[in-house]
């Protein structure tokens, strides 16, 4: 009976042992969670101090066009209604003075989602030369679909044709949604009327906005020339018409100002 009564105690005593030992860990454990958690914010927080880069400005045009017509006396036939929307993104070092933090080495954006998409035609994003902003020409490149590098120049005058940034972001990111084959096939029987080749076109094929209606969104990624990372997340409804407009009646061109920064995480 005694020997049993020393063997319950030991194990009792064992037992208590290790729940304070796993106590102890998880305590332990508890407060390197706290301790890393905090370490990371604070690191945040020192490399996003003082802004680098800004977005403060993005210029939206949006307008329509067909891709291919056929025309007689009595009808109009279009194959491809597309509405577009050319948009300009205007990034803007924090300082004035260019050096090394602040000037481009690389820039790319990917993770574009449509997360709103139009229930009619089909939504892609693509790049477009500045020098062909607010022109209603059918981009037939290929659209972004994962990924789009600029390359960086420190050139005087460079080609502007191609994803090209200068290193002192003299020039905006230049892109294009097109909303593609939102009508296809579709006669006009009233040709009374000039045809226009803008959005005026799509009242005229009885087209609701609201069945155009889209919101993208894309991260903007900079390396700088010390190697350090910042990032941007833009979020994009595309400008149809507000209280005064809407793209019935040719053209709407709005201009946001968001006054973002891109954080640095690396």
């Amino acid at each position: 009976m005694k020997n049993k009564k020393k063997i319950s105690i030991i194990i009792t005593f064992v037992i208590l042992i290790l729940i304070a030992l796993l106590l102890s860990i998880f305590t332990i454990h508890k407060i390197v969670q706290k301790e890393n958690f905090e370490n990371y914010f604070l690191d945040f927080a020192y490399k996003n101090d003082e802004p680098v880069f800004k977005i403060n400005k993005i210029t939206l045009f949006s307008s329509c066009n067909v891709k291919n017509k056929s025309a007689s006396s009595t009808n109009f036939t279009i194959e491809n209604l597309f509405q577009y929307t050319d948009i300009a993104i205007f990034i803007s070092p924090d300082k004035d003075d260019v050096d090394l933090e602040n000037s481009l080495k690389q820039v790319w954006i990917e993770n574009i989602n449509f997360n709103t998409k139009p229930s009619l035609g089909e939504a892609n994003l693509y790049f477009k030369s500045i020098n062909s902003f607010a022109k209603s020409d059918y981009l037939d490149s290929e659209p972004i679909s994962d990924k789009l590098e600029f390359s960086i120049s420190s050139e005087d005058e460079t080609s502007l044709d191609t994803p090209v940034l200068y290193n002192n972001l003299a020039n905006p990111i230049t892109l294009s949604y097109i909303n593609s084959n939102i009508k296809t096939d579709y006669t006009i029987t009233d040709v009374s009327s000039p045809i226009t080749y803008d959005g005026s076109l799509l009242k005229r094929c009885n087209v609701p906005l609201d069945s155009i209606s889209c919101n993208l969104s894309f991260d903007i990624y900079i390396k700088n020339n010390l190697d350090e990372e910042f990032k941007s997340s833009i979020f994009l409804d595309i400008p149809l018409e507000n209280a005064e407009n809407s793209i019935y009646g040719g053209k709407f061109l709005t201009e946001i100002n968001p006054n973002s920064v891109f954080y640095r995480y690396k």
